[in-house]
């Protein structure tokens, strides 16, 4: 089994522009469609990221690398908070929480859908303080109004600048991609969307599922799971 890929020199960054938003769909509903069935049977992967998932020209994506999954249980216990690469790490881990479920692993897809879009990672920090000021330059400061109880965080400073969300880049409303990725991205984990419903979104309301034929100069430069 080869290296996973990166989406900006990866298989979306090399299809031709008329398959791009049929791609984007395809490989998201079946990341949903998968970590759904992870959470139904109380699995979290706490490690998706773009390496972590392996595609082969026909369009299948499948997860990999569960060596930071762990089951959960309700009411949640205590987790360790050094979990997920940084880049795609929820603001609740980042802000010290130990007590987290499904949410990290839905945030975690949403930074993955932002960097298929953008060709680039959303949200790239260089440390954990770094990496929740880029969040907040564009979803706008986690503030007790948009997400009730976070100032009682451990990580949680009074003193963080205010920022306000910012319109996001032209290229999500361009693929339409602009609210599901919202819904992904909702600070208060108990109201982000979850994968069985993110899978009921308009945006999947034409998906076509795989095969996806790619060209096969484009095919040549995705990895092959087999």
């Amino acid at each position: 089994m080869k290296n996973a890929p990166h989406f900006v020199n990866g298989p979306v960054a090399t299809v031709s522009s008329k398959f791009m938003n049929s791609i984007l769909q395809s490989y998201m509903y079946q990341l949903f469609d998968a970590i759904a069935f992870c959470h139904i049977n109380r699995i979290l992967h706490r490690d998706l990221k773009p390496q972590n998932l392996l595609v082969n020209s026909e369009g299948h994506i499948k997860l990999a690398d569960f060596g930071l999954a762990r089951t959960f249980n309700m009411p949640v216990n205590a987790l360790t908070h050094e979990v997920v690469t940084l880049w795609y790490r929820a603001p609740e881990v980042l802000l010290g929480t130990k007590f987290y479920a499904t949410g990290v692993d839905i945030w975690s897809l949403g930074c993955i859908f932002a960097e298929m879009i953008l060709l680039k990672p959303m949200f790239a920090g260089d440390s954990e303080i770094d990496q929740l000021f880029r969040i907040f330059r564009v979803m706008g400061t986690a503030t007790e109004q948009n997400w009730p109880g976070c100032v009682h965080l451990l990580e949680y400073k009074a003193s963080f600048p205010k920022w306000e969300p910012k319109p996001l880049p032209s290229a999500f409303e361009q693929y339409e991609a602009d609210d599901l990725f919202l819904q992904l991205m909702v600070y208060d984990p108990s109201r982000r969307l979850s994968a069985k419903n993110a899978m009921l979104h308009p945006y999947f309301d034409d998906v076509a599922l795989v095969p996806i034929r790619l060209p096969k100069n484009d095919a040549k430069q995705i990895v092959q799971t087999d």
